[in-house]
């Protein structure tokens, strides 16, 4: 099974056709396994497309590392869109692509070393993200783990997210904690947790636990739903770099805080899977 590996910020993901399955149903167990940084290729997870779609240019499928599938990932995308690209699929005009989180616009720069995609519009209701309660926009609310009073706010940009404004960013804090809020009892689908920084008007920081994954080095999804979260709390203006341990991504918010992400992508490598590694 032929596939292709590409990073963006170091959130590297495995790209496979769907023609290049032969046959394979990539179940839980071969994505567990083509994910595993010993016993496989090794990613943070895989990209299957081109999928037909009715109504976009291009579908996408995204599965995470422990074979549960995503509904959307801004990095993912840009990898997907810098693979259409390399595949001769696309040029410079704009394009779409469906995911399971909704329809997203691509386009790339010249070099097709910038991707800038149209993430859609953020929601803070706890039906739409969804947190269990009365309906609500879940902003400044407080979660117990281990004892320790957090206070959150949760977004939605076509998955999940538990954002935690704080001083202090500490990637070991950030693995313990955010292993127990992924699945936290509030969070009926499990939920990708951002610690978040504000540096000034204009920059966050964020350290990222992403769901179905653990701790990573960036995560677009992430970065637009805490740039979101900094602007409805009045701390941020509406274009924001967001540095995470990988790099930094560029966010654009509209007042009905549509996202636009602007960021990197690199091409890593191409090869092919052999069937003993599922034995």
């Amino acid at each position: 099974m032929k596939y292709s590996k590409y990073h963006a910020l170091g959130n590297d993901y495995i790209v496979i056709h769907p023609d290049d399955l032969e046959g394979l149903v990539l179940d839980e167990e071969k994505i567990i396994r083509i994910c595993h940084r010993n016993f496989g290729v090794g990613s943070d997870g895989i990209l299957l497309g081109p999928m037909h779609s009715s109504d976009c240019d291009f579908g996408l499928r995204i599965f995470n590392p422990d074979g549960s599938e995503a509904e959307k990932s801004g990095n993912g995308i840009r990898i997907f869109a810098r693979y259409l690209w390399d595949l001769g699929l696309v040029k410079e005009a704009p394009f779409t692509i469906s995911t399971p989180g909704g329809v997203v616009k691509a386009q790339l720069s010249k070099s097709a070393k910038s991707i800038r995609v149209d993430m859609g519009k953020v929601s803070f209701q706890s039906d739409e993200i969804p947190v269990k309660g009365p309906v609500r926009e879940v902003i400044n609310e407080t979660i117990i783990i281990d004892g320790k009073d957090l206070v959150f706010c949760a977004a939605t940009i076509g998955n999940p997210h538990c954002v935690i404004p704080c001083e202090n960013l500490e990637p070991m804090e950030v693995r313990r904690l955010g292993a127990q809020l992924e699945v936290h009892g509030w969070f009926p689908n499990r939920i990708n947790v951002q610690f978040m920084k504000v540096l000034d008007r204009n920059n966050i920081r964020i350290e990222i636990w992403e769901r179905g994954a653990g701790y990573t080095l960036a995560s677009g999804s992430s970065s637009s739903a805490s740039a979101a979260v900094a602007r409805k709390l009045g701390l941020c203006d509406d274009r924001i770099t967001v540095h995470m341990p990988g790099g930094i991504l560029e966010i654009e918010i509209a007042e009905d805080y549509a996202i636009t992400l602007t960021g990197p992508v690199t091409r890593v490598a191409k090869g092919e899977i052999f069937g003993e590694i599922f034995a």
